[in-house]
């Protein structure tokens, strides 16, 4: 007996061939096209967002005169004047006691900050208080007040207690200036931790700071790398308080910086090199946090 063999149709292939995906050369080009002229102009954005830190980096190693130039010659010659003067060299004051005060202030706050908002954020997420959106409410509405209108209150209240020109009063201003946001930002993070993870520790018999160290700061770290950062961020550029409530022994960066707009005229050189310098702590915490900075802000964004 003879076997019949049947041979597949050719449509039949090409049908099959027509479903793979990514089969359209036209909708791929177009898609093609499309990634790379996102990503044009994201390189374009971010060239006019690095522009001026990138002039002021320049302006910096200019001299005054050429500095004061207008147009500003970018063929000037370099020289590390303003540096040199920044730190002192020609016999001015130095800025290592104004960088240690900024140093004390951002981080001592941001620890407090963080000890105070994680508890809180634990309340209000997970073992949620009754009437918990009233309570978030009134940590929003504390910066609903513009920091000028309290200043005069807070330097009587200083003045009067002996606590001008101190470190920690800074310290617990901070404190108190990065709480809201902090507990706001906790809050949403740790509202993504899994509530299995924490039923599981409680059944073994963790206690909340165990829970909260050993099991939601490693979930939520990047959520909480987030918050340190920005907290750290806002009290380093802090410069109201700081100008109004100090003097000499707790003089911050961001006051020793104005120290160069004088009434002889403002030297631009000078203040570009005390500026990047000042910048340069930011600019390091924010680039060894990055990573974590991007998982944090967009924790819970995607579900």
């Amino acid at each position: 007996m003879s076997t019949l063999t049947v041979k597949p149709k050719p449509r039949a292939a090409g049908k099959r061939a027509a479903r793979k995906p990514g089969g359209d050369p036209v909708a791929t080009a177009k898609q093609r096209r499309r990634n790379a002229g996102l990503g044009l102009l994201a390189w374009v954005v971010g060239i006019l967002f690095a522009l001026p830190l990138l002039w002021m980096a320049l302006t910096s190693f200019h001299s005054e005169s050429d500095a004061a130039t207008n147009p500003p010659s970018l063929a000037a010659p370099l020289t590390l004047d303003g540096y040199r003067t920044f730190f002192g060299a020609g016999g001015g004051p130095t800025p290592w006691y104004a960088l240690a005060n900024s140093l004390t202030a951002s981080l001592v706050s941001t620890a407090l900050v963080l000890v105070l908002a994680l508890p809180a954020a634990y309340a209000l997420s997970i073992r949620r208080v009754r009437k918990w959106t009233d309570v978030l409410f009134f940590f929003l509405s504390t910066k609903m007040l513009p920091v000028v209108a309290g200043i005069l209150p807070i330097y009587l209240f200083a003045k009067n207690t002996g606590f001008l020109d101190n470190i920690w009063l800074l310290v617990i201003l901070y404190t108190s200036m990065n709480l809201p946001i902090a507990v706001w930002m906790c809050q949403s993070f740790l509202a993504e931790v899994p509530v299995a993870l924490i039923e599981a520790a409680r059944i073994d018999g963790a206690r909340l700071p165990q829970i909260l160290l050993r099991v939601i700061a490693p979930v939520a770290a990047p959520g909480i790398a987030a918050t340190a950062l920005i907290c750290f961020i806002f009290s380093w550029n802090e410069l109201l308080f700081a100008r109004v409530l100090t003097g000499v022994v707790a003089q911050t960066a961001p006051v020793f910086l104005t120290g160069f707009i004088t009434s002889q005229g403002l030297f631009l050189a000078q203040v570009c090199a005390a500026s990047l310098v000042i910048s340069l702590p930011v600019l390091a915490a924010g680039f060894a946090a990055q990573d974590k900075l991007v998982q944090g802000l967009s924790l819970g964004a995607v579900k």
